[in-house]
Parts: C-alpha cells; structure tokens; sequence
C-alpha cells in the first residue's frame, strides 16, 4: 500500500480544456493512467482523495464506509461548511436507516411503470414547444423556449406546484446550484424558496390532491412516520431542483453537441429508434454533474491499493469515470449506437438519481422528435460565442440561439 504522506498534491482540476467545451478537465487522463486515488486540494479549503477511474468510481460509490454528509458537490464551493447540521429530510446528504425511509417513500414515483404512464404528457408538452418555435419569427433561445420549460412542466405537474410560479424557483435554484455567488444571495435564495414551498406544503396537509407531494404526506403517515413540514420542504426542494435543472442543461447541451456533430446527428434523425441508445451516450459524453460527488470516508477503506482513513474526504470522479478508455473505447468521440447504459451520469448505489427514469423518458422524446421536426436546425450565432455554466453544479449552455430553413 502507499504511504498517503508520499503522495504527490495538486489541485482540484476543475477547468476544462480549451477550446473543448464539452470535455472535462484533461488531467483526468494522465490520473487515470497513473491509476489509484490522488491527494488534491479543494476550493472548499479541504483536501480530498480524487478517484478517477471507472472501475474504482463504481466501487466507491455503494460502499457504505463513505458519507454524504457534506452535500455532493460540496468541495468545488469555497468556504463551504461541512460539518453543517443535515435537515433530516434531505435525501441527498442523509445515510443508512434514515435516507432508506425517505427513498422508499418516493421509489413507488418513478418506477419504469410509473415514469411510462407520464410518457403521453411529455410528447404533449415537446410537440407544443417545437409547434410554438416553428411558428415563432427569428431565431430563438434553444433553452428559454424548449430545454427549460418542458422538464419544468412535468415536476410541476408532479409535485402539484403551480407552472405560473415557475420564474420563483427558477431564479432561485439557478443560485443555489451556482458555486461562486456571494454567500448571503445563497442564504436569501433558500430562505426565499423554502418559504414559498413551505406555504405549498401546509396547503397540501390541509387538502390532499392527486400529485406526489399529496401522496408523500398521505404515505408516511400511513407508515406511521410522518414527516414534519420541514422535512417535507427539504424533499420538495430537492426535487424541484433537481428535476428540472439536469434535464433542462441536457437537453441544450446535448443539442450544442450533436450541432457539432452532423454525422452523428443525421444518423439520429434518420433512425430515431436509436433515441434510448443515444440518451445513454449523450449522457455519459456530458455527464452534465460536472465535479464529481464528494464523500466523507467514516470507515478505514482501501481503493486502488492506497488506505483512506475515516475523517479523510473523498470525490468520486463520475465525468473521469465516464471517459475511462478501458470501459469506453475512443472516449471521447459520440457514437450514438455505443452501448453506454454502464454510465455513472446518475451515479451509482443507494444514492443513484431517483428520477434517472423520467429524465430518460424526456431526453428520448425530445431526441425523437426535435431534430426530425426541425431538420435544419443551426446555431443562430457563431459557436465561439456560446457562454457555458462553468460556475454551476449542473453543467450547461447559458443559452442557445438557434434558427432554421423557414
């Protein structure tokens, strides 16, 4: 084993390559050839063990030696505090007994069964956002008037909360997803969302209606356990976020990167039972959680033949994982029919994203769809001015003009 005081430290490679916006840092490929966990250091002010390769991703991620006490990207925000008290009912940073209840509660959402019966309704909703493109004049915001929106309608009409109050939690979680905003904006945007959940929530309490939110309540207390309103603001919270702000950057990045991409693109367009396929490439080519999950190690573990010690801090490198060349041949090319479905965009083990399902389902209708419907779809402006999140969690474009043959 080594000898964790020889290791070599550097810095946490956050930057990605110029030129190459939808490539992760290079360094992760002289780490992965160097093989084994890497000592860095972190913009939290932490240093962590950084595992880089496929194979140890995955076997890092189930093992129940690592907390995700700290939040899952908590390392790339400077200053963050990470011996903050965890709200109980936060399902991304709770463990054990109690992060298994919360997940139950909410598996019976997003089964395959359940997610295809929402099937119908998202063709609806990216059918009437490309007729309202199509009929628009001049070129329009890719993201504004289709990747946004679509993936916003269908939480909000899952959770039960009101499509009009849409710009509400929009501006607010694209702060709280954000890694360098002023920590008193970052206060005031949770402060600001969670009341206009909580006054949702103590709604739902009162009168019960056919949403998940509804039915959450109703099923943990039928269990016997059930949540407080705080409890229940945390979960809404966090799916709200996150149910719309991945999908909502796939869906614009992913469109940026296959406009780069004719060949692939065509093949697309003319075989669109290759949508499942191409979701799962696309998704592991992006992999738009762009940082990594971070871990606190609780239990003496060994990886890549170097001993972690408890106390010591871990990232698991999804992004590196996904560009390893023993598990993905030639990388860093898409290849749209490339059996992908082994990606680590979701994650891996008890805290793999619960709605994985649904955003499948959305990102395999508007592959089907947009590009066919709109079979000459080009960026409006040079590509060189395209800005990207670089500054967020969730990796994205910040927008996307795009025009047409009319």
């Amino acid at each position: 084993m080594t000898d964790s005081t020889d290791t070599v430290q550097t810095s946490f490679p956050a930057t990605r390559p110029t030129g190459c916006p939808f490539d992760p840092a290079s360094d992760f490929t002289e780490l992965r050839e160097r093989g084994g966990p890497t000592k860095v250091s972190t913009p939290a002010g932490v240093e962590a063990w950084l595992v880089s390769r496929y194979d140890d991703v995955r076997a890092v991620l189930p093992d129940a030696r690592l907390s995700s006490r700290s939040a899952p990207s908590a390392h790339v925000v400077p200053g963050a505090d990470l011996e903050r008290e965890v709200e109980s009912g936060s399902i991304l940073q709770t463990d054990g007994e109690r992060h298994a209840y919360l997940r139950r509660l909410l598996t019976s959402e997003f089964t395959v069964r359940r997610v295809q019966a929402l099937r119908p309704r998202i063709v609806e909703l990216v059918e009437e956002h490309i007729d309202a493109m199509l009929a628009s004049e001049g070129p329009v915001d890719l993201v504004q008037a289709f990747a946004l929106p679509i993936p916003s309608l269908v939480i909000c009409e899952l959770l039960g909360v009101p499509y009009a109050d849409r710009a509400e939690f929009q501006e607010r979680s694209a702060i709280l997803v954000s890694v360098d905003r002023p920590e008193e904006e970052v206060v005031r945007a949770s402060d600001e969302i969670n009341g206009y959940m909580a006054a949702l929530v103590t709604a739902k309490l009162e009168h019960r209606e056919d949403d998940l939110l509804s039915r959450l309540i109703t099923r943990a207390e039928e269990q016997g356990k059930p949540l407080t309103v705080p409890e229940l603001v945390t979960l809404a919270v966090t799916l709200l976020i996150a149910g719309h702000e991945t999908t909502a950057n796939m869906i614009g990045l992913s469109t940026l990167a296959l406009l780069r991409d004719p060949e692939q693109l065509d093949t697309l367009r003319a075989n669109p039972e290759l949508a499942p396929s191409a979701v799962e490439e696309m998704l592991r080519y992006l992999t738009v959680i762009q940082f990594g999950l971070f871990r606190e190690v609780v239990e003496d573990i060994e990886v890549g033949g170097e001993t972690i010690k408890a106390g010591e801090y871990l990232i698991a490198a999804i992004q590196s994982g996904n560009r390893d060349e023993k598990v993905f041949p030639d990388p860093d090319r898409i290849e749209l029919a490339r059996k992908a479905s082994r990606h680590l965009a979701f994650g891996f083990g008890a805290h793999q994203c619960l709605g994985q399902q649904l955003a499948r389902v959305e990102l395999q209708e508007v592959y089907t769809r947009l590009y066919r419907r709109i079979p000459t779809l080009r960026l409006a402006v040079p590509f060189e001015e395209i800005t990207y999140k670089d500054n967020t969690l969730v990796y994205g474009v910040t927008a996307l003009p795009v025009t047409w043959d009319r």
